[in-house]
């Protein structure tokens, strides 16, 4: 049975509704040229960015010169953050479950708070570039950074590329019926392109212009969703009648209906899917992602001053309010109009329709885009899928490639030149976009829901720990690098095992009976928190059992010590003949009295004619030119004028009793 015809039956037996579904499931020729004019602009920002802003050190290319402004912050991190994953994921787990989904994107307001204010300062003062770095200048061990750095490029290949390639594929191959390998290799080539020559800047101009036009177009299927359903009213009295109408009846009376608190935020300790206690969790997973993954940081490290980290970092607050109204709530009202396709229940019927036993409701987005939207504006979102997509992977590209060049190659190769630097970079990315495309197989054989619980298991199992590691490395100075890293290796340990396990028992899909034991049967948040409990305690007693580092030692790299105003002086715990790492950022360039060194040499050369400069651009051979331009200041980059600190403040605090009340209302 086609989608089509599928999507009329729905239209026409359950809902009740106009059948505004059952007109036009592909896009037309006026689509696809939105789409292209899309890519050609893309493309044609990364070349104009490569040409104009000489991408030539390794601050220009992996910190954008580090003298991004607030709105370019902002828009970068929230593009980075809302890939094509959050448009199907969301509003897929929203036709599902109902409401609760959001919690996850309205908790993120206050971790976010969290890295303005505690975790970026303390990031800037280090003078690092990523985030495993910072773990090796605060605890001088190698062996920490490599761990942190071969964790953070697993977790790229096999959960934010894996994600947004299969979220993006599945959009495209129902709007365009393209085949699904092609278009996802050409997507993520591109990608890769833009990413290679463009760096940071050229990735953070684009992420912002993605921004508003992501934000624009899920308005626009947003206000033209809650029109026809008839508004938020509309959709809460006929979500929970959402039931799929075909099937085998006893299958989707036991496991086709909403859940009976679908409509609230807080539900009990024992529900299936976001018990409240479980938050707490939540909250552990979000200080991974929004304050240690180096696609996060690396924006926040790329702003002129801490100031403009901290407004980009409000302006990402502000955002993250929206998905609920713009991703969530019209994902339930997909399931409404759909209820046979998106509420799919019966394992035969789901085969059929979305080529999934475990359901369809990923497909909640893309019905209502395709339903919904006319000529043209169909091409306008799928240019947001595309853009989401896109936006999502030129981050991991990017972030891999700062990863790999700063805590391997450097460490490597000690003496690496700038041109040498510049190319290994470009090299990573290349190897990336060739995995990425290796990974579509996969991607592709994957069960739709079960994708997203394969990536729940992944990172469920991991970030709790590093989360702990870096908590108390900024908060506690006490930390040592020996309570460090057994921490993290028991954390990981933990993790791995009950990863194992889950796998060896599978979550049985309903009607199933559930007879796993009950240690598997734990929810993964009450989990998350036990994990990270634990991993502190391990840290906390080591440490107190091992000798304390020096006050000289970390000097600018805890929130307490960010101002220290004592001479740096590393010890090696590793031993006398470990290589002390760089120190952070000098004092002058804390206390404003002049600029820091740059922790790598800059060169000089003469210009040559257009195309020359065009391929050394894209080769990274083109190197710096002692102008004002490519000198970062980073004298101010700690300080904040009065003014500037009320504004952040209150614009901050504003943000997170907006979502405060937006809880309670919605509870």
């Amino acid at each position: 049975m086609s989608s089509t015809t599928m999507s009329a039956q729905a239209g026409n037996n359950s809902s009740g509704l106009p059948d505004v579904l059952a007109r036009g499931t592909r896009v037309t020729a006026p689509d696809i040229a939105v789409v292209l004019l899309y890519l050609v602009v893309t493309v044609g920002i990364a070349l104009w960015s490569m040409l104009k802003h000489h991408q030539s050190s390794a601050q220009s290319y992996f910190l954008a010169g580090r003298n991004m402004n607030w709105v370019l912050v902002g828009g970068s991190l929230f593009s980075s953050n809302i890939g094509s994953e959050h448009f199907i994921g969301l509003a897929g787990s929203g036709a599902a479950t109902g409401i609760a989904v959001a919690g996850y994107e309205w908790n993120s307001l206050f971790i976010i708070a969290l890295l303005g204010w505690l975790f970026v300062p303390v990031y800037l003062a280090s003078g690092v570039y990523t985030a495993p770095e910072y773990l090796y200048i605060r605890f001088n061990s190698r062996r920490l950074r490599v761990y942190a750095t071969v964790l953070s490029l697993l977790m790229y290949v096999l959960t934010k590329i894996s994600v947004d390639v299969y979220a993006g594929a599945l959009f495209i191959q129902q709007s365009l019926d393209w085949n699904l390998f092609l278009s996802v290799a050409v997507l993520i080539i591109i990608t890769g392109f833009f990413t290679l020559t463009g760096g940071l800047r050229a990735v953070m101009v684009m992420d912002t212009m993605q921004t508003v036009l992501m934000v624009i177009g899920a308005l626009v299927v947003a206000i033209r969703s809650f029109h026809v359903i008839g508004g938020v009213e509309g959709l809460f009295e006929k979500y929970p009648r959402a039931i799929a109408t075909i099937g085998n009846q006893s299958v989707v009376e036991k496991c086709g209906k909403p859940p009976s608190d679908a409509l609230h935020m807080i539900r009990g300790p024992e529900t299936a899917d976001f018990p409240w206690p479980g938050f707490g969790g939540i909250f552990i997973a979000s200080i991974w992602y929004w304050c240690t993954d180096q696609v996060i940081v690396q924006r926040c490290l790329a702003a002129e001053s801490l100031s403009h980290a901290k407004g980009g970092c409000v302006v990402t607050m502000f955002l993250k309010i929206l998905p609920m109204f713009l991703i969530v709530m019209p994902g339930m009202i997909s399931r409404v109009l759909n209820p046979d396709i998106v509420g799919c229940a019966d394992p035969i019927i789901c085969q059929q329709v979305c080529e999934s036993q475990s359901g369809c409701s990923n497909t909640a987005y893309p019905q209502l885009v395709l339903g919904l939207m006319p000529a043209g504006l169909r091409g306008l979102m799928l240019s947001v899928m595309v853009a989401a997509l896109m936006s999502s992977l030129t981050s991991v590209f990017n972030s891999s490639s700062t990863i790999f060049t700063m805590d391997v190659w450097r460490n490597i190769r000690k003496d690496a030149s700038q041109k040498e630097l510049m190319i290994v970079g470009r090299i990573t990315v290349l190897v990336m976009v060739a995995v990425s495309i290796a990974w579509i197989p996969f991607v592709k054989g994957a069960q739709g829901a079960q994708l997203f619980i394969y990536i729940q298991f992944i990172s469920g199992r991991i970030t709790p720990t590093m989360a702990a590691i870096f908590l108390l490395a900024i908060l506690w100075t006490r930390t040592t690098e020996q309570g460090a890293f057994w921490g993290a290796m028991c954390g990981t340990a933990v993790g791995m095992i009950r990863l194992i396990l889950d796998f060896v028992y599978p979550k049985p899909t309903c009607p199933t009976v559930d007879t796993r034991p009950d240690v598997i049967k734990l929810h993964f948040l009450y989990f998350n928190i036990i994990l990270f409990v634990g991993v502190g305690i391990v840290t906390i007693v080591v440490s107190l059992f091992t000798e304390p580092l020096s006050e000289q030692s970390i000097a600018r790299l805890t929130w307490w010590t960010r101002h220290s105003t004592v001479e740096y002086l590393q010890e090696n715990p590793e031993g006398p003949d470990t290589e002390a790492p760089s120190p952070p950022m000098e004092l002058s360039a804390l206390n404003g009295t002049g600029p820091s060194k740059s922790r790598i040499s800059q060169e000089t050369s003469e210009i040559g004619p257009w195309y020359k400069q065009l391929w050394r651009a894209m080769l990274g051979l083109e190197e710096s030119r002692t102008s004002e331009e490519n000198q970062p200041d980073d004298k101010h980059v700690l300080h904040e004028t009065r003014r500037d600190q009320i504004i952040l403040n209150i614009a901050a605090v504003t943000a997170c009793v907006t979502v405060s009340i937006l809880w309670i209302y919605y509870r």
